[in-house]
């Protein structure tokens, strides 16, 4: 039966085209109500309690070994007279992106070469804040004499958006180490911030500060769960005022049905995918400070628009650079991937709702791991879902670039950006694999192999558990617990949407059944050498998307077809070496309207090989293949590099010629392809 509800999102058939940003804006609030702060559902754990296994310990090593642990090594901008070392190279966004995936990686590896390598540039930024509170590189008056930055020459001072991003790296270091000049340090920052912004807001160095205010009033308002200082709530209101108003875009609907139709240069800031990946934990922000639960709908109808409006099948938006629509031959930017991720795992903790797990799984597994080499050396700044070739062009992108750089695979094609940012995706989803909960209890709300470490119960009892699995290609995730001693604590587990129904076993013994779409609760007194299996059969279906296509699932997993990858090695005199990647084999298939009707009757699952601790995402690798029919459509041609979607009637159907033959392919993991085709037109 077809899938028509992506993510478990329901329609919203009222589309409330009148209503601009201004008019469905909330009333401004100008003094802090600590009485209305919101705790989180859901809080992440130390940064270091969770010890990636299996396959996905393997993928961050390889980001040690490659780029993510050398970029200051192998990137000038980075490497040479860093200004978060008090040089006067690089002090803004690229340094503190790379540290934002750096600095987890190092504590999730336990490697001491790379905390140590990490921390030097936090202990400079640490060590030279100034006595005003403001912290950052040296400034250019700073240089040119003895004056150091306070708030009557903050407008002396540089960009607010970079600090942003080193907040957030500071933050996660302080939870793995809990070295104590981090809370001072913020303290200090924040109040700096909170007289400098009446005299110089978020916009006056740049729009990249006014659009991602949202990182700002993330970390200021951490900052309050642990300090209680009612001063950081009056920041973050002050913050949110002055930045974008994306809780009202989100919730006001005009504003992505206008990024859907407007391509041109007015308020495309608006529509850059980056920000927007951003932007969405805005919403969540402004509930847990307020208390306002319209701030949720306001979430939940903006993604819902958004993913029907701009949504993709491998679960992130287009985004090349603005939000570009539905066609499966638009791009997305590796940073709006890890961008949106990063939200998600934020909207998590904050509400606790179980369709922003499938969201987040649905983006990692899918759009994530194809957009890079297998080195983790390589990336593309845009990638497409039906990508019938890698190569240098324009093709249908919102920013093409003169050099037609931007589909490559290279480590400095297309912006820098992405070279610097792209650590944080894998880094963060794995440190974010465990939340604890109310009750003193841990709760797992995505999959992947780990082992976590944690404090449970009323006694604070140290339980280790040890999640054993070949998720997200398998059906099984086990649990081994290990205690000194028996404690009683709430075991949450997600039930994912897409799972009918789960079987939770306890000792080899049945406890229950569930259907999808929650989170369920095991409250028992545990003991050591207990375990839980989670059984969460796949059911292969299939869902519709732009223009009439139709992609294959399984499980978390989008399925795209199966094409042979010849590689040539290029170079550009201004973006360096970089990979294109060609087909060796036909692309132009549609799937006959028989399996869409009944997926299960006509698409066979192959468990092809096992998922070993080696795993790498690639066509080697891909553990599942789905045998499929296709038949070819003559007609479907490149046209300027892209495969743009044959029109189908209403009913889905392509109408134009079609190879009578049906010829046997195979589809394999998305997150496994290079070229491929994953939106099929539908034939009879």
């Amino acid at each position: 039966m077809e899938q028509r509800k992506k993510f478990g999102l329901l329609i919203l058939s009222v589309f409330s085209v009148g209503i601009t940003p201004a008019d469905a804006s909330h009333p401004p609030v100008t003094s802090a109500d600590t009485s209305s702060f919101v705790a989180p559902v859901y809080r992440p754990l130390p940064l270091g309690a969770i010890k990636p296994q299996g396959w996905l310990r393997h993928q961050l090593q390889i980001m040690r070994d490659g780029s993510t642990g050398h970029l200051d090594e192998v990137y000038n901008k980075v490497k040479q007279d860093n200004g978060w070392l008090g040089g006067k190279g690089d002090g803004w966004e690229e340094t503190p992106y790379w540290l934002d995936g750096a600095v987890p990686l190092a504590y999730l590896l336990d490697d001491k070469a790379l905390q140590q390598k990490v921390k030097r540039y936090i202990d400079w930024t640490l060590q030279h804040q100034r006595p005003s509170g403001y912290f950052g590189p040296v400034t250019n008056v700073e240089r040119s004499g003895s004056v150091t930055i306070n708030v009557s020459n903050a407008d002396e001072g540089e960009d607010w958006w970079p600090k942003m991003v080193m907040l957030k790296v500071i933050q996660q270091y302080y939870t793995a180490t809990n070295d104590t000049r981090v809370l001072s340090f913020m303290t200090r920052y924040f109040n700096y911030q909170l007289q400098a912004l009446k005299k110089c807001p978020l916009g006056k160095w740049t729009e990249w500060a006014t659009s991602r205010g949202a990182e700002n009033v993330m970390i200021a308002q951490w900052l309050y769960g642990i300090t209680k200082d009612k001063q950081l709530l009056e920041l973050a209101n002050l913050l949110q005022s002055q930045a974008f108003a994306w809780s009202d875009w989100l919730g006001s609907r005009s504003w992505v049905i206008d990024a859907a139709a407007q391509q041109n240069d007015q308020h495309w800031m608006r529509r850059h995918g980056v920000n927007v990946g951003m932007g969405l934990k805005a919403p969540a922000l402004d509930y847990q400070r307020t208390g306002n639960k319209k701030y949720l709908q306001d979430l939940h109808t903006g993604f819902a628009d958004l993913m029907y409006l701009h949504g993709l099948p491998m679960g992130i938006f287009s985004a090349d650079e603005d939000l570009h629509g539905n066609a499966p031959t638009q791009g997305t930017e590796l940073c709006a991937i890890v961008e949106s991720m990063f939200s998600l795992e934020e909207i998590i903790g904050i509400t606790g709702d179980p369709l922003y797990m499938e969201a987040l799984e649905r983006m990692t597994f899918n759009a994530l791991p194809t957009q890079t080499t297998d080195d983790y050396n390589n990336k593309q700044y845009f990638q497409m879902a039906n990508q019938v070739n890698i190569k240098r062009g324009v093709f249908n992108f919102s920013l093409p670039f003169d050099r037609e750089m931007n589909n490559v695979l290279g480590m400095k094609s297309g912006y820098t950006c992405c070279l610097a940012n792209m650590h944080q995706g894998w880094t963060k989803f794995a440190s974010h694999l465990w939340y604890s909960t109310a009750g003193n209890g841990l709760a797992a709300l995505t999959y992947s192999p780990n082992e976590v470490t944690a404090k449970v119960g009323k006694t604070n009892t140290a339980v280790t558990i040890k999640e054993v699995t070949a998720y997200p290609f398998d059906e099984q995730v086990r649990f081994d617990l290990a205690m000194s001693q028996a404690v009683a604590f709430p075991l949450q587990l997600r039930i994912p949407a897409w799972c009918e129904e789960a079987v939770v076993m306890i000792n080899g013994e049945k406890v229950r059944s569930e259907k999808g779409g929650q989170v369920i609760t095991l409250q028992r007194n545990w003991r050591n050498g207990d375990q839980v299996i989670l059984q969460l059969p796949m059911q292969v279906r299939t869902s519709n998307w732009g223009r009439n296509s139709r992609a294959v699932e399984r499980g978390p997993i989008v399925y795209a077809l199966k094409l042979g990858e010849r590689w040539e090695k290029g170079h550009d005199e201004a973006e360096g070496d970089y990979f294109s990647v060609y087909p060796t084999n036909d692309w132009n298939y549609g799937l006959p309207e028989k399996i869409i009707q009944s997926p299960a009757q006509y698409l066979k699952i192959t468990q092809v090989q096992s998922v070993t601790d080696q795993f790498v995402w690639n066509l080697e690798h891909a553990p599942v293949t789905i045998t499929a029919t296709g038949k070819k459509i003559p007609e479907w041609k490149l046209v300027d590099d892209v495969a743009p979607q044959p029109v189908t009637d209403r009913n889905g159907i392509y109408k134009g010629r079609v190879n009578e033959q049906e010829e046997t392919i195979s589809l394999v993991p998305y997150g496994c392809t290079k070229v491929r085709i994953v939106a099929f037109p539908v034939v009879k």
